[in-house]
């Protein structure tokens, strides 16, 4: 990678197996209700407050856009974004590497009458082609999934390989290196050791510690890793810092810490603008020129 940024060689040597567990013990934003898991109270509540906290998520993936269209969705998670699609009038085909997080998804399109909408797939998404036979899907999406995989540019090969077509729209949600996340963690648990940075961003990444593996890309490291993976990007913004008190907001409040609690709104959207922990990506197949 460019830039002057080296990717972490000990997250290449990760295996899936490692990040298979990790997301079973704790699937993504699992804990964003108290209600009872699998209630429809419960599954209401983790959107309120996924889309309160993340509220650019929406307008990046445009659900209402893909009505009538094929969506391949890689790391549904619990499937918040997927109900969405689905609601919206896609047929999609939801990847997950984490069986724990499936079961929870496939109970929610129950839930919500969605599940003659939604293929549910258990899979690696760096050999999707084995688990999902290759079709052309209108969009393809991965909000936050394809950099806890040891190698994300093997998931990108593979799209683009068998998933995508020449009007193919790549919608992907990477983190981002330059960031107010990345600085506080250097301060508050890497001690201002930056030698050990990448390893403690990735410990520090997620809700539950330890994750095995957390890529962070620049905003030209973004587009080369598309670039290389045969995608030109078309769109491309960096959104989001988590502004809370965590002690509160566990407790299901929303307090903000400093210097957030005193920042007005339009100072803030612009600090998200610049130092935002997600750099988010829509691309399309790169146009290959013919020989002359």
């Amino acid at each position: 990678m460019d830039d002057g940024v080296e990717m972490n060689s000990n997250f290449r040597d990760a295996s899936i197996d490692r990040v298979r567990d990790y997301w079973n013990r704790r699937p993504c934003n699992v804990r964003h209700s108290p209600a009872p898991p699998g209630t429809r109270s419960y599954f209401d509540q983790v959107e309120e407050r996924k889309y309160l906290v993340e509220p650019h998520i929406p307008r990046f993936a445009q659900f209402d856009r893909w009505s009538g269209k094929r969506v391949l969705e890689i790391g549904c998670g619990i499937g918040t974004d997927t109900m969405n699609f689905a609601r919206a009038g896609a047929s999609v085909t939801a990847v997950d590497l984490s069986g724990r997080s499936l079961d929870l998804a496939r109970t929610r399109a129950e839930v919500y009458g969605l599940a003659d909408r939604i293929e549910f797939v258990e899979a690696d998404a760096e050999r999707l082609s084995q688990f999902v036979p290759p079709a052309h899907y209108d969009l393809v999406y991965s909000f936050g999934v394809i950099h806890h995989s040891p190698h994300p540019e093997h998931i990108l090969r593979e799209i683009r390989s068998h998933f995508s077509g020449p009007d193919t729209v790549l919608k992907i949600m990477v983190y981002h290196w330059r960031s107010w996340k990345v600085g506080a963690i250097l301060l508050s648990e890497a001690g201002g050791r930056w030698w050990r940075l990448r390893e403690v961003v990735a410990t520090h990444s997620e809700a539950q510690t330890g994750c095995p593996v957390t890529h962070c890309y620049t905003r030209r490291e973004g587009r080369s890793l598309l670039a290389e993976a045969g995608f030109a990007v078309t769109e491309s913004s960096v959104e989001h810092i988590f502004p809370y008190v965590v002690d509160e907001y566990v407790k299901y409040r929303y307090v903000r810490s400093r210097p957030f609690n005193w920042m007005p709104p339009t100072l803030f959207s612009a600090l998200e603008r610049r130092l935002g922990w997600h750099l988010c990506l829509t691309a399309r197949p790169a146009i290959v020129a013919s020989p002359s």
